[in-house]
């Protein structure tokens, strides 16, 4: 199984601090984000390889970090030829960019690199191997509507299949918000592929994706326990520094 980290965002809501700099890069507790998440990464025996996409703007940096961090795991940086925000690729498409690019023909393991969380990935994969062939999401119940509504919202059936999944609705069908954390089965990896999503339309986004995903096969949710943070503003980088243990 490879692990992919997407790294290519440009995080224009916490500028200044992310106006030079990448926001997996900024530390919390004294490590950087993106860390925490290869830490994790490195205690699944399923995983062989972990792989970091990011743009050209940011690449130099994550060199510099690749050179300190220390791992026993084969770790690979992807640029996707992206500089700004007006070429950037999306989730979806540093998804599909880093398959094809790097020729990816296993499972896949994917998580956003803001993803700052302290849940159990190796639960979590002992999920998807209850659900064979089947994508899976990460999923985490906020326990407020009000806060769900800046989330992708995931319901779920009894045996934890997606029913229905709204990319920032205004009245959420319930509190479980969709994590960037994705397993997807070598046999549905073509899937990315095939979705069909232009700039025009403004479906880039990653839930936009699962949506459409979930009304062609079976995806399913697990849910997290302990503590994630989504670090998309200074507000919540701000909570993170303060209360996440790491």
């Amino acid at each position: 199984m490879k692990a992919l980290i997407l790294a290519a965002g440009y995080a224009t809501r916490l500028y200044p601090l992310t106006k030079d700099y990448p926001k997996p890069l900024l530390c919390v507790k004294n490590k950087p984000i993106i860390t925490y998440i290869v830490e994790r990464l490195q205690a699944l025996d399923e995983v062989n390889e972990i792989l970091v996409i990011t743009n050209s703007k940011f690449v130099s940096q994550f060199e510099g970090w690749m050179k300190e961090i220390k791992i026993k795991k084969p770790l690979g940086l992807i640029d996707d030829l992206t500089k700004d925000l007006d070429d950037r690729r999306g989730a979806i498409g540093d998804m599909f960019f880093a398959i094809d690019k790097r020729n990816i023909k296993e499972d896949l393991l994917i998580i956003g690199g803001d993803n700052l969380f302290d849940g159990n990935l190796k639960d979590f994969l002992l999920f998807t191997k209850q659900k064979p062939n089947s994508p899976v999401i990460g999923a985490y119940n906020i326990r407020s509507r009000a806060k769900a509504s800046k989330y992708g919202v995931v319901k779920l059936d009894k045996t934890n299949k997606i029913i229905d999944f709204q990319e920032k609705p205004k009245s959420p069908k319930s509190t479980l918000a969709a994590m960037c954390l994705y397993f997807f089965p070598k046999e549905k990896l073509k899937l990315i592929g095939e979705y069909d999503c232009s700039k025009a339309k403004k479906c880039d986004a990653a839930g936009f994706y699962i949506d459409w995903l979930r009304k062609k096969v079976a995806v399913y949710g697990f849910i997290f326990g302990g503590r994630w943070y989504d670090i998309g503003s200074h507000k919540y980088y701000n909570e993170a520094k303060q209360k996440f243990l790491g």
